[in-house]
């Protein structure tokens, strides 16, 4: 029997399947999808974790096949859908197969590996490399290696003196805990009772709980819970006794506790009226794709969790996609409070046992419905009845690494493998999602109105060219001040809306205007006052502030602009008596960050809720009657034919955070772009108007969804080879496209150097090209001669730039 296994290596030398020789032992044990370790490389100690892709009678491999060292599963833990899944998206995204596998799983099942040196003569009493060693023969290396190191260890090997070898870590681990279960009969307890000393006291009040609950198991905090003044060592007696019996359980780590369950709310006529188109499709088996375009707090929740309760009833399963972490809290206790244990939840905010323990529970069986971001839509589900995608404009559903997919395609796909309808959820669709609705490729489903006696807030758009402004604080007008003062007057909550973190944008001389820079990259270092520090949100780069210009050394220093941080400080300086919250990737960095930040703002013990676009959807808080949006204008001069669709899109989401119980909401937009249609629009929530408005554009100017694009990137640490590439790769492409496609470029991106790569690119529009794909699949295998270079091919972009 021979396996073929794909290499965890993501490179193109190694895009393909090797072949090895199942031992006769492992014969019965082996199938598909299985995580394997195989000799790899040099020598029998290289060891790579691999996937059995498939197992074949005959190889075409010549030579002698190397056997499979170990099979690292009991059972496949990628199913024939997964691994056709990853077939697909590999073709679809111009990835790696492998990356495309490793997609799938949690990071517990993805190997790490160490470098190890085992000693053939024994080493200098002076060598460095003695520090290093576990025992006398054998050492680990670290992953960065000192010249001196690298150096003994490259003579050393050359000499003869040792080997070194890659060895594979696994990360997984079950967590399990100690569990006391009684072993005797009530009768048994009462006699041994009878015989302890009168002092004994832990062990007769153990004797008696075991008479009165005879079928009593625990770990020892189950114990301890029953009786307080219970130790450890009592526990220990009891087993040598043979009171109680000790073994050893699994248990899952759990993200959060379940929340008390809650009945359905009736529908309202509209969300029956989409429920039902969906049930229908359930019913049917109809991989039918709905477009759920519902005004921000009209109930698009509530026709969600009836398609899932539907598909429970029918035995099937649930997946449900939320675009980001921070939404995840509350969409995740709205769904458990109707299904309870039945859920799952999987998002990057896990740890690595959480997120493992969730996966197992899914791929066990054991939970019916999934909560997550992205790259829940690889759970591995069986016979899924409904997938639902909220928010599904959002651009956080493309990844933005290999593989570059979009969920709502991996979505679709799954879709007609499973044979059941698909919700994309939105009060603002896509352009892309809402033309295929107008040509009926998506069925348009609309709610209009908000449930029972909510209303849509007032929105007043504040020019602040010539508004009035708090003296000092150009941030704030005062307009939007009085109106929080309102709000705490009134001990009501507000949110406030800035899509940008950090205390300032950049900091710059006025002498000489020269303005701090990244090293690595090709834009301005943004300023951070809680760490004191200069920072690069594309590498990392850290400094400290400069006291002195280091061009001019004048001292004359200032930061420009506004982030999070900034704002934050001035409010508490205008509102002293306010409490307020900041919540962008600097405060929620820590686990659970977000879920500490919402649910202390839940329990109203902060009047201001401020923030980036985190907090502009999905977020549903009765006491918000106040939304504030301090600068409208920072995504909408971006040079992305997208600016206005974003803007709009923002705007329209973090209006509908007010007002969304019974009390008035309130909406003031700072703007100084007052007249800009998109703007105005969300100012009235009017998306049909942007859509037919932002479409006529889009044809005028060929941008999507009237055109399809593709994005060919390449990067190198010389400037001069990645633009001398990116032209060759150009007039490769060119001649096999049709008279109706488009070409854009080749251009340097619009930050050109990030963590010192140089980056060109070019575009291509079109709309049906026959040889288009083959030429690409082709540059991807071309490109595998070729050493420093990085080819990126990225279908439907969302940041062109």
């Amino acid at each position: 029997m021979i396996a073929q296994v794909i290499i965890d290596i993501p490179a193109q030398q190694t895009n393909r399947t090797f072949d090895y020789a199942v031992p006769p032992e492992l014969e019965t044990l082996v199938a598909p999808g299985m995580r394997v370790l195989v000799p790899f490389g040099r020598g029998k100690k290289h060891q790579r974790q691999g996937f059995i892709w498939r197992l074949a009678n005959q190889s075409s491999f010549k030579g002698q096949l190397k056997p499979l060292a170990e099979i690292l599963d009991l059972a496949p833990v990628l199913n024939g859908e997964m691994l056709a899944l990853a077939g697909w998206l590999a073709q679809d995204t111009f990835s790696f197969l492998i990356s495309c596998l490793q997609t799938m799983l949690p990071n517990a099942l993805r190997a790490s590996y160490q470098r190890r040196f085992h000693l053939l003569t024994p080493l200098p009493a002076d060598s460095p490399l003695t520090a290093l060693l576990d025992d006398p023969t054998n050492g680990h290396l670290p992953d960065e290696l000192s010249p001196l190191l690298l150096r003994t260890l490259r003579n050393a090997e050359q000499a003869g003196q040792l080997t070194i070898a890659y060895q594979v870590a696994q990360r997984t681990k079950v967590k399990h805990v100690t569990v006391f279960t009684v072993k005797i009969s009530p009768a048994a307890a009462q006699a041994a009772q009878s015989e302890l000393r009168a002092n004994a006291h832990q062990q007769i009040a153990l004797l008696n709980l075991i008479q009165a609950q005879p079928g009593f198991s625990g770990a020892s905090a189950a114990w301890q819970a029953q009786l307080p003044e219970l130790t450890g060592a009592t526990l220990t007696t009891a087993v040598k006794k043979g009171w109680l019996q000790r073994s050893e359980q699994e248990q899952y780590r759990r993200p959060n506790q379940l929340p008390q369950p809650k009945a359905a709310l009736p529908l309202t006529n509209e969300q029956q009226t989409a429920y039902q188109a969906v049930a229908a499709a359930m019913a049917d088996r109809r991989d039918q794709v709905f477009l759920l375009e519902g005004i921000t707090g009209s109930g698009k929740t509530e026709v969600y969790l009836a398609a899932m309760a539907d598909a429970l009833r029918q035995g099937k399963t649930a997946l449900m996609l939320v675009p980001e972490i921070a939404l995840t809290p509350q969409m995740v206790q709205r769904v458990q409070e109707r299904f309870q244990k039945d859920v799952a939840v999987l998002h990057s905010g896990l740890s690595a046992g959480e997120r493992f323990d969730e996966w197992r529970r899914i791929e066990r069986g054991e939970a019916r419905v999934v909560v997550g971001a992205r790259s829940a839509a690889f759970a591995p589900l069986q016979n899924i009845g409904v997938m639902i995608i909220d928010e599904e404009h959002e651009s956080s559903y493309k990844q933005d690494d290999m593989p570059r997919y979009h969920a709502r395609d991996v979505i679709l796909h799954r879709a007609v493998t499973h044979q059941c309808p698909v919700i994309l959820g939105s009060a603002t669709p896509s352009l892309e999602s809402r033309a295929r609705a107008q040509k009926k490729v998506y069925q348009l489903l609309r709610l209009t109105k908000r449930p029972q006696t909510a209303h849509l807030p007032t929105v007043q758009v504040l020019d602040m060219r010539d508004a009035d402004k708090v003296a000092g604080k150009p941030s704030f007008s005062t307009v939007l001040i009085t109106a929080l003062q309102q709000r705490l007057d009134r001990h009501e909550q507000s949110i406030l809306l800035l899509n940008r973190r950090g205390y300032a944008n950049f900091v710059m001389c006025r002498d000489c205007g020269n303005v701090i820079k990244c090293p690595n990259c090709d834009i301005s270092l943004t300023l951070h006052r809680d760490i004191q520090a200069l920072k690069c949100h594309y590498c990392g780069h850290q400094e400290p502030i400069p006291q002195a210009c280091p061009v001019c050394q004048s001292r004359h220093i200032r930061d420009f602009g506004a982030g999070t941080q900034r704002i934050e400080l001035e409010l508490q300086e205008i509102l002293p008596t306010a409490r307020i919250l900041r919540m962008d990737v600097d405060t929620t960095a820590r686990k659970g960050g977000h879920q500490r930040l919402i649910d202390k703002f839940g329990r109203q013990e902060a009047d201001i809720l401020l923030g980036t676009q985190m907090i502009a959807k999905g977020l549903d808080f009765p006491n918000v009657t106040l939304v504030g949006v301090i600068n409208a204008d920072t995504s909408l001069s971006l040079p992305d034919f997208r600016a206005s669709e974003k803007t709009f899109q923002l705007l329209t989401q973090v209006s509908g955070r007010a007002g969304r119980a019974d009390k008035q909401g309130q909406v003031l937009i700072q703007t100084y772009n007052p007249d800009n249609y998109a703007i105005q629009l969300a100012s009235h929530q009017d998306y049909e108007a942007f859509y037919q408005r932002e479409m006529h554009l889009r044809h005028a100017g060929g941008y999507p969804p009237y055109y399809y694009t593709i994005l060919v990137s390449v990067n190198h640490r010389q400037e001069d080879l990645a633009a001398q590439k990116i032209y060759q790769l150009f007039r490769q492409v060119q001649p096999v496209l049709s008279p109706t496609a488009v070409l854009l470029g080749p251009t340097p991106r619009m930050i050109a150097r990030i963590n010192n790569q140089y980056y060109y690119q070019f575009i291509i529009k079109y709309k049906h090209e026959e040889k288009l794909f083959t030429t690409l699949q082709r540059l991807v295998l071309e490109m595998q001669q070729e050493s420093g270079f990085q080819l990126r091919i990225d279908r439907e972009p969302l940041q062109i730039s």
